[in-house]
């Protein structure tokens, strides 16, 4: 896995939480025999033992079961522990979500949404009704599901710390997920300055919420940006789906490059179902805009 990725002009590449353990001997040779180098994982990575898909929110901090927090909090760990092992310096997360059982919200704004396919949701006054009414009943519920998180947080940020290894906080595409995207400068700034966090920014997910009406990309990122350290990079076209292949849906990356800086990490985070030249092309677009950004 890791020798074709190399073939293919990548030095570096982030490990995501779709690698099963059966793969880590490999990439541990690969890393020691210098086929490429390592410079994030994305929790949790490797998944635990028995899980053979793609599963970041298998365990969420948020969750009322004690037991599942604990999890979370364990293989976060194992996640930093591995990170560290092949000489990453950054492990992205997801920060968990509001849990509805009967009633998410969520549901009817995606109904809505169908249903007017091509409404205006910035004067569409029915729909920002709507919107309101469901943010206010996320809030409403919020605080228990918050509360959990930033005490599972209080204990892997000095564990990551004492590794080396800065957490990244992604902002999510689901309306439930946390933090709500309003209050990710907020939380952001809750953390001391020298506190190895930062804000991990995903230009599908961003894209996705703009379209709902629930931000705008460009402000979100003027926000934010002081605090990036990473974005997840994947364009979203016509028809809303998302890891495509940069230059072919409707994110405008000229806009996103005006927010790098030199230590950013930026990760192209593309479906498996791409073409070796479609991923090349992305390749191709992004040192474009590395080479226009930073000469």
């Amino acid at each position: 896995m890791l020798q074709e990725i190399a073939g293919l002009g990548f030095a570096w590449v982030e490990l995501s939480h779709g690698v099963r353990i059966t793969l880590v001997p490999g990439i541990l040779r690969a890393v020691e025999e210098g086929i490429i180098q390592v410079a994030s994982c994305h929790n949790f990575c490797p998944l635990p033992t028995g899980i053979l898909h793609a599963a970041p929110n298998l365990y969420q901090p948020t969750s009322k079961d004690r037991r599942e927090r604990e999890q979370w909090l364990r293989h976060s760990r194992r996640s930093v522990d591995f990170a560290h092992q092949v000489k990453a310096t950054r492990l992205v997360l997801h920060l968990g979500s509001v849990d509805f059982f009967w009633f998410n919200p969520a549901r009817r704004v995606a109904r809505y949404l169908a249903e007017h396919p091509d409404a205006d949701l910035a004067v569409d006054a029915g729909y920002q009704k709507l919107l309101a009414k469901a943010v206010r009943k996320v809030r409403g519920r919020m605080t228990g599901y918050w509360q959990n998180l930033r005490a599972g947080l209080a204990e892997l940020v000095p564990y990551a710390s004492q590794k080396g290894i800065a957490l990244g906080f992604e902002n999510r595409e689901k309306f439930e997920e946390l933090p709500l995207d309003a209050d990710f400068e907020e939380f952001l700034a809750s953390f001391p300055s020298a506190a190895r966090v930062g804000y991990w920014h995903d230009t599908g997910h961003a894209h996705i919420k703009e379209s709902m009406g629930l931000l705008r990309h460009r402000e979100h990122l003027e926000s934010n940006a002081p605090r990036a350290i990473g974005f997840h990079l994947h364009d979203v076209d016509q028809e809303g789906h998302d890891h495509q292949c940069i230059g072919s849906g409707r994110i405008d990356f000229g806009m996103i490059s005006e927010f790098w800086r030199p230590e950013h990490e930026l990760v192209l985070e593309l479906n498996p179902r791409l073409t070796v030249e479609e991923v090349l092309g992305s390749k191709q677009r992004i040192e474009t805009l590395i080479g226009r950004r930073f000469g």
